[in-house]
């Protein structure tokens, strides 16, 4: 072989420069941005016109059924109170929605039953029950987060969001693809702020201090999802969720619905199982399991900046799929068999 021909070898098995990884990761980035932008087009176009002539009915002209139910809760319930509904009534939703969405959960967690679900947990060789003592600390701390830091951050929220427009009327409820719209907003709105609050808590000088509480748990489970310092709870987990409904002006109804979908989202991550038909987990536990990978919501932020690399190796990223049988991922795509030492 000439010494040109040698060069050329060492040219094409050469690891990429610094540079051009981060080219690539761009790229690769900015596909997985357009995906999840497309994909959510895609279903607001098809919605628009398949189904959409339904759901509008449904949604507002037949019967103006929303209006009613709407005007129901502000009049009757909250006595067309702005600040009542936009406060009492913000609180109730949110903590009601987490506690519904969790009290399965614990119970899951603290008696090991139904034993049929026990097959779904990610990191199998995590005990079930878990530490009552270590979970009675977490639900204290979540209680604590929901009410003293909670109510005030409401108050708040409420007069920034009548500043910015927000109206509580029946009549100015949004229609089925304004709806659609917002909520598309406000993941993207969420993803970057959370991605970049969360990776700046995982800093060396602020880890120890704050992240840290809630890194506690390195087998997640759903209740610890808003088990977080008191900093980082503000900053990272109630700030970046409210940002999408403050910056559109959006209707309090729209900002109900997006805060239920995000409890609900942020408690499958934080879950520890990978149940048949729901959001996929595996990303989010990872991030428990390993610490400095998965930082963001939806992924995008991840591949841009390279912290999904280490993921997307995993057997655990093989996994992060929605599961649409009973047979547990674990069983479908076992891990690798360990090297016996020689």
């Amino acid at each position: 072989m000439s010494m040109m021909d040698s060069d050329k070898v060492e040219t094409m098995i050469a690891p990429p420069s610094p540079a051009r990884r981060r080219a690539i990761q761009l790229v690769d980035s900015i596909k997985k941005g357009l995906f999840v932008i497309g994909t959510a087009l895609l279903i607001f176009v098809c919605a628009r016109n398949s189904i959409h002539w339904h759901i509008q009915n449904f949604w507002g002209a037949s019967g103006n059924f929303w209006q009613k139910c709407w005007q129901g809760i502000h009049v009757n319930v909250f006595g067309e109170n702005d600040l009542l509904i936009g406060v009492v009534g913000t609180l109730v939703v949110t903590i009601g929605t987490f506690w519904l969405a969790n009290i399965g959960l614990v119970f899951l967690e603290v008696t090991g039953k139904p034993k049929a679900l026990l097959k779904y947990k990610i990191q199998e060789d995590k005990k079930v029950p878990v530490d009552k003592e270590k979970l009675k600390k977490a639900v204290w701390l979540v209680i604590f987060n929901q009410t003293v830091l909670g109510i005030p951050f409401v108050y708040i929220a409420f007069h920034i969001m009548k500043w910015r427009g927000c109206t509580f009327r029946a009549e100015d409820l949004p229609t089925f693809h304004w709806t659609l719209f917002e909520l598309i907003i406000f993941s993207l709105v969420e993803e970057i702020f959370f991605y970049y609050s969360h990776r700046m808590l995982h800093h060396r000088l602020i880890y120890k201090h704050i992240h840290k509480v809630h890194h506690e748990w390195t087998a997640p489970i759903g209740v610890i999802s808003i088990y977080a310092h008191p900093v980082e709870h503000v900053f990272s987990n109630l700030i970046p969720p409210a940002l999408g409904p403050i910056f559109m002006g959006s209707h309090l109804a729209s900002a109900w619905m997006w805060f239920c979908i995000a409890l609900l989202s942020t408690t499958v991550a934080h879950c520890g199982y990978h149940f048949p038909l729901l959001p996929s987990p595996e990303a989010h536990d990872y991030h428990h399991f390993k610490f400095n990978q998965n930082y963001g919501v939806l992924g995008v932020l991840d591949r841009l900046h390279g912290t999904d690399n280490q993921f997307r190796a995993s057997k655990q990223y093989q996994r992060h799929i929605l599961l649409l049988t009973l047979a547990p991922l674990t069983e479908q795509i076992p891990d690798s068999p360990k090297k016996k030492p020689e």
